[in-house]
């Protein structure tokens, strides 16, 4: 008589009994076999008896948490502290796993045939590695790249232009600056960094006479026009429009840190200094900034 297969769902919440003792895996090993128990823990949460919390959640309501977490994998690789990538890029995973099990309890698909796609799309996208293609630098990688997920989506049937697969939830200058790369590959683009510069003149040009005019509307417009001019230009010039705003930012808030540093030992803080329209001169201010701009960079 053959045997009986055990219920998956009873066989996960066996072996991955979070109060049962187990050995510590070696590290040395590093063959992603240990998702597995990130998988059986996450079927814990989810399964009867498991987390409240967890078990109200949707696609819908972990979007913010996807985001969330996303960004601090960001601003742990540019803090470069290992140990807080290692940290948030476990974080992120869980988002990962979690969405998976949400749709394997709705019978689309789970955490494996996730695995599994990008398998089958990173093999069929680098036929210069699984294949007899050649390739004669990272260019090349790139077009073949988009050559190939095009070719994918005509057989999938999905239809779409060159800047269909550009994300709208992207941060704005991220996504800007992802729509001039996508035209340029197909020659809709300034041949050098010069027109783009004239480019984000002319865009100043037009406003100014939308500020003069007044018009809220032509304002935005424009200003918009400005910057989307100004990311095409960082492109061509080799620079990263989100990273070099994110720097600026960072800079801003320090020496503002210095500004305020300042007022409170002057004037004892803000409140004290004035309330409502009563406030220090700019001029004073500015002095402080200078300040803050002549301290040696850490």
């Amino acid at each position: 008589m053959p045997e009986a297969k055990p219920d998956p769902e009873t066989s996960a919440r066996a072996a991955f009994d979070e109060t049962a003792p187990r050995p510590v895996p070696p590290v040395a090993a590093q063959d992603g076999t240990t998702i597995a128990r990130l998988v059986g823990v996450m079927r814990r949460l989810l399964g009867a008896g498991g987390c409240p919390w967890d078990r109200e959640q949707t696609l819908e309501t972990l979007r913010k948490y996807l985001i969330e977490e996303t960004c601090e994998v960001v601003d742990a690789i540019d803090s470069k502290d290992r140990g807080s990538l290692r940290e948030e890029l476990g974080d992120l995973l869980l988002q990962i796993v979690f969405q998976s099990e949400l749709t394997r309890g709705e019978g689309v698909f789970g955490i494996d045939d996730v695995v599994a796609g990008i398998v089958d799309k990173l093999v069929a996208r680098h036929p210069h590695v699984f294949g007899a293609e050649s390739v004669s630098g990272a260019d090349d990688v790139v077009k073949n790249w988009e050559k190939l997920k095009a070719e994918e989506k005509a057989r999938r049937g999905l239809s779409g232009g060159i800047l269909s697969g550009v994300p709208r939830s992207m941060s704005a200058l991220t996504r800007a600056q992802r729509i001039g790369e996508k035209v340029a590959r197909v020659g809709f683009d300034w041949p050098d960094a010069r027109g783009s510069r004239v480019k984000v003149g002319e865009e100043l040009d037009e406003l100014d006479r939308a500020i003069a005019s007044g018009d809220a509307r032509d304002v935005e417009e424009e200003l918009g026009d400005v910057l989307f001019a100004l990311v095409n230009l960082a492109r061509h010039v080799g620079v990263d429009a989100e990273a070099a705003l994110r720097r600026t930012s960072d800079k801003f808030v320090a020496r503002f840190a210095h500004v305020e540093a300042r007022v409170k030992e002057v004037h004892g803080g803000w409140s004290a200094a004035g309330s409502g329209d009563c406030h220090l001169p700019l001029e004073e201010l500015d002095r402080y900034w200078e300040e803050a701009k002549r301290k040696p960079k850490p």
